[in-house]
């Protein structure tokens, strides 16, 4: 076995480990910060429902939007190649699109963060992708939106 053999093969298995343990690393330091900014918001519901229980009369209301873009790693590309080869959920992508939902929830009470309650919340989702065949940057957007309630007299406010 030739060294430029070993070498064609030993490059891109590095590349495909560091990948995993950077993407990994990257993905837990992402959920930690949206737990702790969840918590933050613990008391102010994002409900898809039109109307909620009003503690009191409106006050006001506004529009609040949150957006987010991510991107797919290289790793997780990699395993979802094999994952279309024969067939089944996609669990890599899946972790993905669920920190951009949360995310994109959290920038949009962070866009109206005094407001007791955000009513007829909806979430789009879109990918983006600058790809020729296989190659190029694939991202998925999610866009959050609804209406920031606040309330004269909110329970517990």
């Amino acid at each position: 076995m030739s060294i430029e053999l070993l070498i064609s093969i030993a490059i891109p298995v590095l590349l495909i480990v560091v990948g995993r343990v950077v993407g990994s690393s990257i993905e837990r330091r992402h959920y930690a910060n949206i737990e702790d900014r969840e918590a933050r918001f613990q008391g102010q519901p994002a409900l898809s429902t039109k109307q909620s229980d009003a503690p009191g009369a409106v006050r006001s209301a506004s529009l609040a939007t949150g957006s987010v873009v991510l991107s797919v790693d290289h790793f997780k590309r990699f395993l979802s190649g094999f994952r279309m080869i024969f067939g089944g959920e996609v669990r890599s992508y899946s972790s993905l699109i669920e920190r951009a939902r949360r995310e994109a929830v959290l920038r949009m009470k962070e866009s109206q963060p005094d407001a007791h309650a955000y009513i007829n919340t909806r979430l789009e989702t879109s990918t983006i992708s600058s790809t020729t065949g296989n190659e190029g940057i694939g991202t998925i957007e999610v866009l959050a939106y609804g209406t920031a309630v606040h309330y004269d007299r909110a329970k517990g406010r």
